[in-house]
């Protein structure tokens, strides 16, 4: 099981997305020439990202995209199982039909339950990171890098932002 390009540029999108709406609405021209993907598979991917509730989209001149929730409230299983991203492990595409030894009786085969937990713990992993996180940590990283372009506005970045899958509690603090 991998994770397809469908489900990475959907991610990617969207992190591009979450960190230059502030500026209001982002095209997706803009994404496409920022991250490199084609301009066509960027629609489809936000038609679906709409259809789902995770985007919203802005007619006319100035138009573009913006997140219809909080980064925080928007998980990468959303964005993942948005654009129908298979996510799974077993043989039998979780149906529990698959074989059972050699003697071709139907039922699950001996590994089934292994890659079924598998599932489980991949999507309950996905489902534990927010944008949110994957924003600071991408903002932690231009900052560290200096490619952060200065403004009067204080970039807010989350204790865990260098590392957001480490859960911590804290407050959130200005950089």
């Amino acid at each position: 099981m991998r994770l397809t390009t469908k489900g990475r540029f959907a991610v990617t999108a969207m992190i591009d997305l979450a960190l230059r709406q502030h500026s209001g609405p982002v095209t997706l021209s803009a994404i496409s020439q920022r991250q490199n993907i084609s301009l066509s598979y960027l629609e489809q991917l936000f038609g679906k990202l709409r259809r789902h509730e995770l985007v919203d989209s802005i007619r006319g001149p100035g138009g573009g995209y913006t997140l219809a929730r909080l980064a925080r409230n928007i998980t990468v299983a959303d964005i993942i199982f948005a654009v129908d991203e298979p996510m799974d492990a077993t043989n039998c595409g979780g149906k529990s039909d698959c074989a059972s030894g050699t003697d071709g009786r139907p039922g699950v085969c001996m590994t089934h339950e292994l890659w079924s937990a598998l599932n489980r713990t991949m999507v309950d992993f996905l489902d534990s990171v927010s944008l949110q996180d994957l924003v600071d940590q991408q903002r932690m990283r231009q900052l560290q890098e200096g490619t952060v372009q200065r403004s009067e506005t204080p970039i807010r970045v989350s204790p865990t932002a260098a590392d957001p899958f480490a859960r911590r509690a804290g407050e959130t603090v200005t950089v």
